[in-house]
């Protein structure tokens, strides 16, 4: 970012502190900046669009916030988003929304000096797709698990996503050019010996923010590693004997979070998922089909903050009632407001 950048970013922060924190109206603030109510507007509008100012509206009466706590409870993840959808919407609306509150919760942790990882997948992909612009110093993005299918080695799935959250916060991008399962334990294990690779390992282990999903055997809204080519019949039928209910970057668990001895982690390119227990991870997940996933990852302490949809969290704490009606007119509403 270049001077004027930066001094147009600090009057964007300035204006929204008057406005969010002193309550003062657009007037009043383009009379203490000795500027126009418009300029005031426009600055207001650039802090939102940049993911400098963050709006999230809480009904006293309406039950994700109930449902936060719950799971906080049950499962002692440290941190709970419930995402309100519409009860007739589908469920890749589901998704959209969520998405898009991840989006806005990722530029409220993602600061400068730091290093992310990234597990590709279709709610990942879903997360890029509605990032905000958030410039940053000093922040690597890289890939936790390589995206190569036993069709082609040269997948760009994996390596866009990387670069477009790295574009988005103006850092650098570390692609993991391997393929998401090897054919063999041994060349796994060869690979992982190489110079450059360790590179990318080392890095993976270094980070301080890992962001994924859980990847499902069936949903509404497929997973990419069940549904892009990435698996055989045979691995498929071998992870439903061994019981697997979900995968985190493409390394799968049970239902009680028991992942060691699956087999096919052995061939799996990505990471042991005690670095999930270790670091800031934050789970976006999306769809009753990931419900029994959604589960074992808690139950494993895989996850630290949890973003997903209100019909899938009742699921998750096994209520599947549908959710009574709010009278219409007499619900009061606070909100809470964070602007960084």
């Amino acid at each position: 970012m270049d001077d004027q950048g930066a001094r147009h970013q600090e009057l964007a922060v300035r204006v929204a502190k008057l406005y969010y924190y002193q309550r003062l109206t657009t007037e009043r603030i383009a009379e203490e900046l000795r500027t126009s109510r418009s300029t005031v507007s426009r600055l207001l509008s650039w802090a939102h669009d940049h993911g400098l100012v963050e709006i999230h509206v809480h009904d006293p009466a309406e039950q994700p916030l109930q449902l936060e706590s719950m799971l906080r409870e049950r499962y002692g993840v440290r941190s709970v988003r419930v995402v309100a959808v519409p009860d007739s919407a589908r469920e890749a609306d589901w998704l959209e929304r969520v998405a898009a509150d991840a989006a806005g919760y990722l530029n409220s942790v993602i600061g400068n000096d730091c290093v992310v990882g990234i597990a590709w997948g279709t709610t990942v992909r879903r997360l890029s797709e509605r990032l905000k612009p958030k410039p940053t110093k000093n922040v690597d993005f890289v890939a936790l698990n390589g995206a190569g299918t036993p069709q082609s080695i040269d997948s760009a799935f994996g390596t866009d996503l990387v670069l477009r959250f790295a574009a988005n916060y103006g850092a650098r991008a570390h692609a993991f050019p391997v393929p998401a399962f090897f054919d063999h334990p041994q060349t796994k294990t060869a690979l992982w010996r190489e110079r450059s690779v360790r590179r990318l390992l080392d890095l993976q282990q270094r980070a301080d923010i890992l962001v994924f999903s859980v990847g499902a055997f069936s949903s509404e809204v497929p997973s990419e590693v069940h549904a892009g080519g990435f698996l055989e019949a045979s691995d498929r039928r071998d992870l439903r004997r061994e019981r697997v209910v979900g995968d985190i970057a493409t390394v799968f668990f049970r239902g009680d979070g028991s992942w060691r001895d699956v087999a096919l982690n052995a061939r799996a390119s990505g990471p042991d998922l005690d670095l999930f227990r270790a670091r800031q991870s934050i789970c976006i997940a999306s769809g009753t089909g990931k419900v029994d996933g959604i589960r074992a990852a808690l139950a494993g302490g895989f996850v630290h903050t949890l973003i997903v949809d209100e019909p899938t969290a009742r699921r998750v704490l096994g209520d599947v009632k549908a959710k009574a009606a709010r009278p219409a007119a007499t619900t009061s509403t606070t909100r809470r407001e964070r602007t960084t």
